[in-house]
């Protein structure tokens, strides 16, 4: 076994304390990881440094202040593409929202608002075909998302709690771009009219959210009446999973504040 004097361990230690990676200082010195990690360790042992038992801190049970903004925008995401699970082997549950590998800068901005409402948890991105689950983990996924249940969201109640309703009423263009960006599209129809004897193709953009859920269609649709925006229900054959925008100023509107996946 190969002994490393104290000297060598001394100069690990003030790179370790003043920053540095223990993957760097291993190579830097040319230590094993191992060696540097179980240094590191002792070393912040002995001077009470050492980590125990993760408690964030909750938004509902202790008070901790919550980026508002950023919790209806992800309040949103869950209700279309998300859904919480703990799996036996793991001490807490997570939050895992699938995001298409189309849109990488809807996988952003759904991380950047997870980290934004658990700033002390992390996050994380696991690799599925087309797509990508993002990931949060924490005790109070429950406090914070009490719309979870057995079941598929389609065939259960699905009602926001007071103080859920109070942000997406401050929040409501977040909440609208969350659903547009689970559950909606920005497309460009077009058809052709008859001009003065001459055919001409006629573009015009629309905006759509499909959900199988009659309470989040309504949650989508409550949003839109606090911003203005008119809409009209459309039927997927006798199913109306449809909600479509499609004037002009309500698309502008849209436009503004949503915008194309991207």
């Amino acid at each position: 076994m190969q002994m490393h004097g104290s000297e060598l361990r001394q100069k690990a230690l003030g790179l370790l304390r003043n920053g540095s990676k223990n993957a760097d200082v291993a190579r830097a010195l040319d230590v094993p990881l191992g060696t540097v990690s179980y240094w590191r360790h002792v070393d912040r042992a002995k001077r009470g440094e050492c980590p125990g038992a993760h408690r964030a801190p909750c938004p509902r049970c202790d008070g901790r202040e919550l980026d508002e903004a950023a919790y209806s925008y992800l309040l949103a995401l869950y209700l279309g593409d998300g859904h919480i699970i703990q799996y036996s082997g793991h001490r807490v549950p997570s939050l895992m929202i699938s995001c298409g590998d189309d849109w990488p800068g809807l996988m952003d901005a759904c991380e950047a608002a997870m980290r934004a409402v658990f700033p002390d948890n992390s996050t994380c991105r696991v690799r599925r075909t087309g797509c990508h689950n993002v990931k949060v983990y924490s005790k109070h996924l429950w406090c914070m998302f009490p719309q979870h249940g057995p079941g598929k969201k389609h065939e259960r109640t699905i009602a926001l709690e007071p103080w859920q309703q109070q942000i997406v009423e401050e929040y409501p263009w977040e909440f609208i771009r969350g659903l547009i960006h689970s559950d909606g599209c920005r497309i460009t129809n077009w058809t052709v009219r008859l001009v003065g004897g001459e055919r001409k193709r006629y573009e015009y953009t629309r905006y759509f959210f499909t959900n199988k859920s009659d309470d989040i269609r309504d949650l989508y649709c409550e949003a839109l009446d606090m911003v203005g925006v008119e809409w009209k229900m459309t039927r997927r054959g006798q199913d109306p999973f449809n909600i479509s925008v499609a004037r002009k100023a309500s698309v502008a509107l849209m436009d503004v504040h949503v915008g194309p996946k991207y």
